[in-house]
């Protein structure tokens, strides 16, 4: 029985790593069309979430943990629009390195996962309750 409780660990931490990785991809997604207020302002900055492997002592299995949240050093969009107060001296603005086709992309991904993890939980309560069942 502590194997199938180990299930459930490993399950939620991954549950809780694809939350936050869904939660970083909203605030990218929000922040897509967000422009600097000034030539010397920079725009938002994709967000990236990384994992690691983490072994749990207490249990004996290997969850997933959020390793951390970095920014993409991949270059701003130039878009011109000399009109805009962020206009630099030739008419162009730096727009945020947020492409909304990968992060759609990363979103599903993520979802997928979560429900993967959410379809192992309940197949392991399943069990348990069958197993139960069958001892009464």
């Amino acid at each position: 029985m502590a194997d199938l409780a180990d299930v459930f660990t490993i399950s939620g931490s991954g549950l809780q790593a694809q939350t936050t990785r869904l939660r970083v991809i909203s605030e990218n997604l929000a922040n897509a069309g967000t422009t600097p207020s000034s030539p010397n302002q920079k725009p938002y900055q994709r967000q990236v979430v990384t994992f690691k492997n983490e072994f749990d002592k207490a249990s004996g299995a290997t969850k997933v943990k959020v390793s951390g949240v970095t920014t993409d050093n991949s270059s701003f969009i130039k878009k011109y629009d000399p009109s805009h107060p962020a206009a630099d001296a030739q008419g162009y603005i730096l727009t945020p390195n947020v492409k909304t086709i990968i992060e759609t992309m990363d979103m599903r991904e993520a979802q997928r996962s979560y429900e993967a993890n959410l379809g192992v939980i309940e197949a392991s309560r399943l069990m348990l309750l069958r197993t139960i069942d069958l001892l009464r």
